[in-house]
Parts: C-alpha cells; structure tokens; sequence
C-alpha cells in the first residue's frame, strides 16, 4: 500500500510539472555519501561513494526522461584532493572513474570535465578524458563532471586564459581592461558555452555552496535536501523541479 501511494504521488507531482519552465541547467552537489555509509553499520566510506555513484546514473535518467538539457555533478572537489584521506581519496577516484566509463558506456549523454585537467592523478584523468572523447559527438543531455573543481580555482583560471590569449595577441593592459567585462570572464570558465545553471540542489541537508559554479550561480534558485544522496529518491527530484517551478525569479534583484 504504502509503495501504491507513493506511485500515486510521484506521478501527481510529475503530471504538475510544466514543461515551458523546466530548468535547462541542474546542477548537483552530491553530499552525504560517507554519512549513508556510517549509518550502515559503520560501512567503509567507499561503500556509500559507490551506491552514491550507482544513483547518479539513475539520477541522470530521470533529468534526461524531464528533457533537461545539462546537467552537472559536483563529484570531487580540489579541497578533497588535498583533505582526503590516502585510502578513502584512491578508492573515489576509481569510483569516479568507473562512472565515468559507465556513463560514457551508456551511450546517450555528452561528458565533459568541469575541473582543473592538471591536478587529477593521471588514472583518473585519462579515464574521463576517454570517456568525453567517446561521448563527443552525441548530441543528448550534456553531462559535466565537476571532478577536480573549485570555483575560485575556476575563475583563477579564467583570467589566467584571459591574459595568455591577449598576451600573444599583444594586447596591452590598458587596453585588456577596457575589454574585460563578466562576459569575457564567462567565455573563458570551464563551462563556456553552456546555459548558466537555473537550479543547484544539495543533499545532506548542508546549506552552503562550498565553491560550487560560484561565478555561474549568479542567478540560481537552490534547493537543499535533507535526504543524503544514496537515498535521494526521483520523488525528492521531482518536488525540487515543482519548488524551481513555482517560484518567481527575479533576476538581479
């Protein structure tokens, strides 16, 4: 009865959503892996990072069957690659890499890296950099993989771009200045191109960003889940897609 009612519901919630104002951008931190992990018995952390990853690929269908159109998970941050502990660090990172491959395995989403190339261990960079060159010219959902993110580090290198590409056009600073504006600085982030996000949801019940597309969140609604990520269910999704519906955006004020 009690999995009747909650169908019942999810499609209630499903039927209630409009189409006209689906977010074409989420964005995801994925918090509460290693929480999950505790709860079950004192599991081994990545326990609860591998059930975490086997949700996010059951994640990115329900995004694909709303028509969203990118989707980016915050997977592995700069801090966790210089925090973590030795263990806990190398078992995530084949857990990343293993998804990466899984989605690029899936075969209906564009992958791309949202990070900084250089600072991943070399197994795990050449696994995502494989897993966007086998997904590059699919023309379905664009999935980023913050993997190696910080938005300060992100908008470091930004400008760094910045003043390489002007520096070998001889540009001079004076005249730099005169041309930097956000929509330079937006050009030159890992996400360039890309719509910025419309919604950025966090599970755990955490209510921070903790560096997360701090430049392209200008504008963004948030909503924070109490439920931790592995028991993120497509209900919980679903009220956070009709939250995002519901409300009036204003931007810029």
């Amino acid at each position: 009865m009690r999995n009747l009612i909650y169908r019942l519901y999810e499609r209630s919630l499903e039927r209630g959503l409009v189409a006209e104002d689906m977010p074409r951008h989420v964005a995801v931190i994925l918090d509460g892996n290693r929480r999950w992990a505790e709860r079950q018995g004192g599991a081994k952390a990545s326990h609860g990072h591998a059930v975490g990853a086997k949700k996010t690929l059951e994640f990115l269908g329900w995004c694909d069957d709303l028509g969203i159109k990118v989707v980016t998970l915050y997977l592995l941050s700069t801090d966790n690659l210089k925090g973590r502990a030795g263990e806990e660090l190398a078992e995530l990172q084949d857990i990343i890499a293993q998804l990466a491959d899984d989605l690029a395995v899936h075969g209906n989403w564009k992958l791309q890296l949202v990070g900084d190339r250089e600072s991943l261990p070399k197994p795990l960079g050449d696994a995502i950099a494989s897993a966007e060159q086998r997904t590059a010219s699919i023309g379905g959902m664009h999935v980023n993989l913050a993997v190696g993110y910080g938005g300060r580090k992100e908008i470091a290198d930004a400008m760094r771009s910045i003043l390489k590409e002007h520096s070998t056009q001889g540009t001079s600073i004076d005249a730099l200045a005169e041309l930097l504006d956000p929509d330079l600085i937006t050009k030159h982030l890992y996400t360039s191109g890309q719509p910025d996000p419309d919604l950025i949801i966090r599970t755990s019940g955490e209510q921070r960003l903790s560096g997360f597309l701090l430049w392209q969140s200008a504008q963004s609604e948030f909503y924070f889940e109490e439920a931790l990520w592995p028991d993120f269910r497509r209900v919980d999704f679903l009220r956070a897609i009709r939250a995002f519906e519901s409300r009036h955006r204003r931007f810029g004020a």
